[in-house]
């Protein structure tokens, strides 16, 4: 014998007429559901406290009050799914209750026969939305964390600083300016302001800009209608629409035409579209965040970039640093990397030696994290134990081995007759580590492998003593 179709369902029925609402509790009991029905809002709110709900049919108008304030205030929990009941005539608080969360509606009177058939496609929306949820869950950690660490710590607050002002203004953020190096993170970057921000549970739409045909670029931005061009057989959308009330990620933006950055720039400002082909405007809410490898306002001065389109992208202007100004974090971002990649090979967790600490230290990552990602992985399938020593690092490593200082000697050095000054060269380290870290005595510390400290104490000594040919 088959199972009742909602066996093992708990429903709340939220409705004020008694006779429809035992209509329809006995309906669904004869279904295998476990039904409590209540007829008020207070009501309402005492069950979901006392009660592990799996859906609520919600009556609009209620002796105390409406619905939708229980919709409002998350009375329910994210949960637990709710399906609407209104009067005829109320389809506009429907469309008010599915923009709340509602997952469907019910326009009063209607056929008990149909509470099974919008019920079941009222659960399996839930149960969409649910792996919708993991997914997203599953994608950012599959990607890794954010390591911050006290060299990316400015940045983190200046995230923390977007993040409330996207929480105050809710519709029609400002775009995000992400620029970097090739492999420093900016579509991790992008993603994780997507999924810390308020449009979490909204799409989160992907483009690689220099990765499409400078003829395609426009309709898959816009879309387009039938016939606008030779194989536009059917209408579509485009990922303005896709993504909107999300967010857009336009990766390399400086690949599209001078033209259609004119088109992108008029979406940010009007908060409408046009599709190829057609005459009529659509409104879009749509989160930007773009991203660059390249000096958008030096492009801008060259006439190769929109500068209007520049100006209105600088207003949030994030910069991810290369791995080789990141100092000791980047042993704290290997690490991360490190067990996401034992995980994704179902491998035992590993660690790194200290031989292969100094070696991450040592190596200049002109890949950045990509390339980081790229070594471990290398290391993880090819080198045996439980310490990884990242063997080939040592090879690819400027001018030695990567192990210690003496990467940097050149092994043809004489000493000269007359002697050597020790304390000129140590001088001289140390003025080319804070020319090279822009005079940041923290920075330049964690590049000579010393504290802070002793770096300003060479510093204030006196100038006869700390002189020295450069």
């Amino acid at each position: 014998m088959s199972p009742a179709p909602l066996a093992g369902l708990t429903l709340l029925v939220v409705e004020d007429d008694l006779l429809l609402r035992k209509q329809i509790s006995a309906h669904l009991e004869r279904l295998g559901a476990d039904v409590t029905g209540v007829e008020t809002l207070q009501e309402a709110r005492r069950m979901a406290g006392e009660l592990s709900l799996d859906l609520v049919l919600l009556d609009v108008n209620l002796p105390d009050g409406s619905g939708l304030d229980l919709l409002r205030s998350k009375g329910f929990g994210g949960a637990v799914g709710v399906v609407v009941m209104t009067a005829d005539g109320g389809v506009a608080g429907a469309i008010e209750a599915m923009r709340l969360g509602a997952l469907d509606y019910l326009v009063k009177p209607f056929e008990l026969g149909e509470l099974p058939l919008v019920i079941d496609r009222a659960r399996r929306n839930r149960q969409s939305a649910r792996v919708e949820e993991h997914r997203r869950k599953e994608q950012t950690r599959s990607e890794g964390p954010l390591i911050f660490g006290r060299s990316l710590a400015g940045l983190e607050q200046l995230l923390a600083k977007i993040l409330e002002a996207d929480v105050r203004i809710q519709t029609h953020l400002p775009p995000v300016l992400i620029q970097g190096e090739t492999g420093t993170g900016k579509t991790a970057m992008a993603r994780w302001i997507h999924h810390h921000g308020p449009r979490t549970a909204q799409p989160l739409v992907e483009m690689n800009c220099s990765a499409v045909p400078e003829t395609l670029a426009e309709s898959e931005l816009f879309g387009h209608e039938r016939g606008a061009f030779t194989d536009a057989r059917n209408a579509r959308i485009g990922l303005f629409e896709a993504a909107n009330g999300g967010t857009l990620f336009l990766d390399e933006l400086p690949s599209l035409s001078l033209s259609l950055q004119a088109k992108v720039l008029k979406a940010l400002e009007d908060h409408r579209i046009r599709r190829l082909g057609s005459h009529r405007e659509i409104p879009v809410d749509v989160r930007v965040i773009a991203a660059t490898s390249r000096d958008l306002k030096e492009l801008a001065a060259k006439g190769e970039f929109r500068e209007d389109l520049y100006h209105r992208l600088d207003l949030y202007r994030v910069f991810l640093s290369p791995l080789r100004d990141r100092g000791d974090d980047v042993w704290g971002l290997a690490e991360t990397l490190l067990d996401l990649l034992c995980r994704r090979h179902r491998v035992p967790p590993k660690t790194i030696s200290e031989t292969g600490r100094q070696r991450l230290r040592a190596y200049p990552w002109p890949g950045n994290v990509r390339e980081l990602a790229h070594e471990l992985e290398r290391a993880l399938v090819f080198e045996e134990g439980g310490q990884l020593e990242l063997q080939q690092l040592r090879t690819l490593t400027p001018g030695a081995s990567a192990e210690g200082a003496g990467a940097w000697f050149n092994p043809a050095f004489v000493f000269p007759p007359q002697g050597f000054d020790l304390e000129q060269a140590i001088n001289h380290l140390i003025r080319h580590a804070l020319n090279q870290t822009g005079h940041n005595v923290s920075a330049a510390a964690r590049l000579l492998g010393v504290s802070r400290d002793y770096v300003r104490y060479r510093l204030a000594q006196p100038k006869d003593t700390t002189s020295g040919g450069s």
